[in-house]
């Protein structure tokens, strides 16, 4: 959606943050109670002013005892001022920084749940430029802005009927001059927001790019594109800085304007008041009364255009927020999930009836085809084709990370869209074709696969996945930071970690994607065996382009274009000397039966 057609289009947007404000009414009650007795002993300084003018200062001891109690009051509302301000700001504070955290892991936790077909079309970096940039915004408003616009509102309409109290007539005269004001600054504050949401928007992208760059350094490094890299991030920040430069401008126009308007209308207004004076229709400290009320409006209304820009901006964070909020995941559980039948020790059956399936990113292409399978339990498949055959995404549909537009899968007779996404997914365990590793220690990033795990499943998964003597040789043992992504491993390391995750969550129903691709012959042979141990019990599907690895498999499918075109065992899919028999011999010398 973008600016110009967004129905949301003013400061309303920011109504969408009030579920996040309503949990804290306790706290805006009491910054509620500082903030008026605040306004209202900034109100009471200029009748003090008054009274020390007109009674003060024609001379006498009465007089002079006057004086002082008028300036002993002034101090005793300079403290209640003092107390009352210290207690607005620790509770705006407060709810400010509160209510931030709360959006950001209700962004966060919404993100997380989305489905991959919501990242084939999001970036990253723009995700993190809203839950950093945008929420940061969201938190001036909150904890400053707001309640300086209510303060500056209960200034404003306190100090104006205080000028009505004072002059009837120069109050007439200040209001009908100041209702121009008004023209202005909603000209300008509806320009302002739109500049603003522009500015976010370019300082997403130019966050977006930053991290799929930082991300792939080794790439970019060695292709030499630093230069290159670097002068795409200068122009993406420039474009924000041309963005945001428009938008300072837009605000400036609309703060001299509203100064200028202002106080110009105060001045003249001041000349009357003067000539009044001098008439001895006014006292002087009348005049001076009607002079720091009239000083506390413009001043409340030059705080509340200042607050109107600071909200204009929020207000396109705030809408940038809710359409992430509002993006619901296309794959969800069922509201009345059904139940998986009690486990077997011989693993979970699987079935997918005629599936067909498309990529939203890709609608023309099939990504599977009519495919139809069925897998009993303890049964070891091998899936093996050419790249974009299809296999990867058949461990997708098993995962549910996507849903075919045709047929069913069927996991121990119960179609998986009628289960609990997590009964799902914990009933599979996973090794990655790319594995990932957290920016945690070995002992954490192995527990990734069961939460609740001792220390003692922990190293049994490692020594099972033969991960555990490389992580005994780090420095710390399990307890070795692994680095970002894993840049203290070698890739077999790296698998092998993963391989161990999944053996730790014993799932009844085992995905090995490429899982000894990246290991070197004697890391192969070690876990090739461990595999073998952990495939018993069990369900297993093997993806592997790798034939080695795939020739004890009970059974092997031969993929192509989404299509399952031969099946049988090792020696006699050779035998029928079909696709599985050349890829056979691209990688043995001969064929082995």
């Amino acid at each position: 959606m973008t600016t110009s057609d967004a129905p949301k289009s003013s400061i309303s947007t920011l109504k969408g943050l009030i579920p996040f404000l309503l949990p804290y009414k306790r706290q805006f009650f009491l910054a509620g109670i500082a903030l008026v007795v605040a306004a209202c002993a900034t109100l009471a300084i200029p009748y003090a002013f008054r009274q020390m003018i007109d009674l003060g200062f024609g001379g006498g001891d009465r007089n002079i005892q006057h004086v002082d109690l008028t300036f002993l009051a002034l101090f005793g509302v300079a403290v209640i001022l003092g107390i009352a301000t210290a207690a607005r700001f620790y509770m705006v504070s407060w709810l400010g920084e509160r209510v931030t955290a709360d959006i950001r892991n209700a962004v966060y936790s919404h993100v997380v749940t989305q489905s991959p077909e919501f990242f084939e079309t999001t970036r990253t970096g723009e995700v993190l430029s809203r839950l950093t940039t945008d929420t940061t915004l969201i938190q001036a408003v909150v904890g400053t802005s707001i309640s300086m616009a209510l303060r500056n509102m209960l200034l404003f309409i306190g100090g104006l009927v205080m000028l009505f109290v004072t002059s009837p007539k120069l109050s007439s005269i200040i209001i009908v001059l100041l209702t121009a004001v008004v023209l202005p600054i909603v000209y300008f504050g509806r320009r302002v927001r739109k500049l603003s949401r522009d500015s976010q928007d370019r300082i997403a992208d130019a966050s977006a790019m930053a991290g799929e760059i930082l991300n792939a350094m080794p790439t970019v490094q060695a292709f030499t594109h630093e230069k290159l890299e670097a002068y795409r991030f200068s122009s993406s920040v420039e474009n924000a800085f041309g963005t945001a430069m428009r938008r300072i401008r837009a605000r400036s126009m609309l703060t001299v304007l509203v100064i200028l308007l202002v106080f110009g209308t105060i001045v003249f207004v001041l000349w009357l008041g003067a000539h009044e004076v001098i008439q001895g229709k006014m006292s002087g400290g009348e005049l001076g009364q009607f002079i720091l009320y009239a000083s506390i409006v413009a001043g409340a209304i030059g705080a509340l255009s200042e607050v109107m820009g600071e909200a204009q901006r929020a207000a396109g964070a705030t809408e940038r927020l809710l359409e992430l909020m509002a993006v619901c995941s296309t794959i969800q559980s069922p509201k009345q999930p059904l139940a998986l039948p009690q486990r077997t020790a011989s693993g979970a059956s699987l079935t997918l009836n005629d599936i067909g399936f498309f990529y939203p990113s890709r609608p023309d292409t099939a990504a599977l085809a009519h495919l139809s399978l069925q897998i009993a339990p303890g049964e070891t498949v091998a899936v093996v084709g050419s790249s974009g055959a299809g296999k990867t995404t058949l461990f997708q549909l098993l995962l549910r990370f996507y849903d075919p537009q045709k047929g069913k899968i069927e996991l121990d007779g119960v179609n998986i869209r009628n289960l609990d996404l997590q009964v799902l997914r914990d009933s599979i365990g996973i090794v990655p074709q790319d594995t990932i590793i957290f920016s945690a220690d070995a002992m954490e990033n192995i527990r990734y696969g069961r939460a609740d795990a001792s220390d003692a499943e922990v190293i049994a998964a490692a020594k099972m996945a033969a991960a555990h003597e490389f992580i005994e040789r780090l420095p710390e043992g399990y307890h070795s930071f692994l680095g970002e992504r894993g840049v203290r491993l070698s890739g077999g390391q790296r698998q092998r970690i993963a391989i161990a995750r999944a053996m730790l969550k014993n799932p009844p129903l085992l995905l090995l994607d490429e899982a000894t691709s990246a290991l070197d012959a004697e890391s192969e042979r070690l876990v090739q065996g461990a595999l073998e141990a952990a495939m018993q019990g069990r369900t297993t599907l093997i993806i592997a382009h790798r034939l080695a690895t795939v020739q004890r498999a009970d059974r092997i499918i031969v993929m192509e274009h989404g299509h399952i075109v031969e099946t049988g065992t090792h020696a006699s899919l050779v035998a029928q000397g079909g696709i599985y028999a050349n890829l056979a011999s691209l990688q043995f010398n001969q064929f082995q039966d």
